[in-house]
């Protein structure tokens, strides 16, 4: 069965629809994540990049992305469930490359987390390699 996709810039209408569906697709999140502070956070700096998924209004899935000027990121990459292995990460992610590129953006990172094997694979479709980098961190504030 072919599935109508729409991907469109976040709404605050949309507020809701993300919010349960990053608690069920990140139920691990640290505190630092939760979802209203992000999208508070996210609606202060390029939010013409955060996108949701809709089938037949329904929002199934996320993409929040970003550009510095020097690369790209993308975070968030969410589908519900009951639409998982449908096209809905696979659309998203296309359009979030095709924005960045409108910006001029050269390249684009996406950090996994160790073990999700499944996003590794995920991406390695979409033509992402694992690089050679450590990733650190440091909380701020």
């Amino acid at each position: 069965m072919t599935v109508q996709l729409e991907v469109r810039p976040y709404e605050l209408t949309d507020m809701a629809a993300v919010v349960r569906l990053w608690e069920t697709c990140f139920p691990d999140d640290p505190p630092w994540n939760e979802p209203n502070d992000v999208l508070r956070r996210k609606l202060t700096v390029q939010p013409e990049l955060l996108l949701v998924c809709l089938s037949d209004g329904r929002l199934v899935g996320t993409v929040l992305a970003g550009y510095d000027g020097f690369r790209g990121w993308v975070n968030k990459v969410a589908t519900t469930p009951d639409f998982q292995r449908r096209g809905v990460a696979s659309r998203l992610m296309a359009v979030a490359e095709a924005e960045l590129t409108k910006l001029g953006c050269p390249k684009l990172n996406i950090q996994v987390r160790c073990g999700n094997d499944a996003a590794i694979e995920f991406y390695k479709s979409l033509g992402y390699t694992i690089e050679p980098r450590v990733s650190l961190g440091k909380r701020l504030g």
